[in-house]
């Protein structure tokens, strides 16, 4: 049987695990972002807040992806739940960095000069310091993305959606003809959602950043 074959017998299952890896992956980019800029937003202006706030968020990147799937089993069953937690949670380090880095980058003479006709601090906010910052918060998102294709493979485990069953089915019939064809068409499919996404975050840079915050 050769690849084509195999894709022929089970093309089906493996779009199906495409779009679960691929959805998972957007969904917990999503999540992690709406957390992660929030807290960001919050803690800029306190230099201990923000330190804290990266310092907890790093703690969580630093916990063994298995280990943290097989804790989140316990509490939240098989399946998406402790998947889509994993993946959230992993996705706050650059995503918290960066808005940090991204406001306290912002020049202070601009803000100053915002305030001196008017704006208040939310405005403020909202109308300059947050499109100044958003290219380097956005590489920021691209990067939790970007790392999260990778992780959530491991998310088979626990059964979770994704092309890691693949990975997984391939190895556990080593010897069979269809061994190799399954684990690959596992890693394959991931390094298509991984230049999928960063073709998306691309495109998404050149229709959010100013021309002349890109230059």
């Amino acid at each position: 049987m050769s690849f084509s074959e195999y894709l022929s017998y089970y093309g089906a299952d493996v779009v199906q695990q495409f779009g679960g890896h691929l959805g998972v992956v957007v969904l917990a980019t999503l999540l992690g972002s709406i957390v992660g800029i929030s807290t960001g937003i919050a803690v800029y202006r306190v230099p201990r807040a923000s330190a804290l706030a990266i310092k907890v968020s790093g703690i969580v990147l630093t916990i063994p992806s298995l280990a943290l799937y097989v804790l989140l089993l316990g509490l939240l069953g098989l399946g998406w739940p402790p998947v889509l937690t994993a993946l959230t949670l992993y996705s706050l380090l650059p995503i918290v960095q960066n808005t940090i880095v991204g406001l306290c980058g912002v020049d202070a003479a601009t803000v100053e000069a915002a305030k001196a006709i008017g704006m208040s601090r939310r405005r403020c906010l909202i109308r300059v310091e947050l499109p100044m910052a958003w290219p380097i918060i956005l590489t920021g998102v691209r990067v939790s993305a970007l790392l999260l294709v990778s992780t959530a493979a491991i998310g088979a485990i626990v059964n979770g959606p994704g092309l890691g069953e693949a990975i997984y089915t391939g190895l556990n019939q080593i010897g069979t003809p269809t061994a190799l064809y399954s684990a690959l068409s596992g890693i394959v499919g991931i390094v298509i959602v991984g230049v999928l996404l960063n073709f998306v975050f691309i495109a998404l840079a050149r229709l959010t950043v100013s021309g002349g915050l890109r230059d």
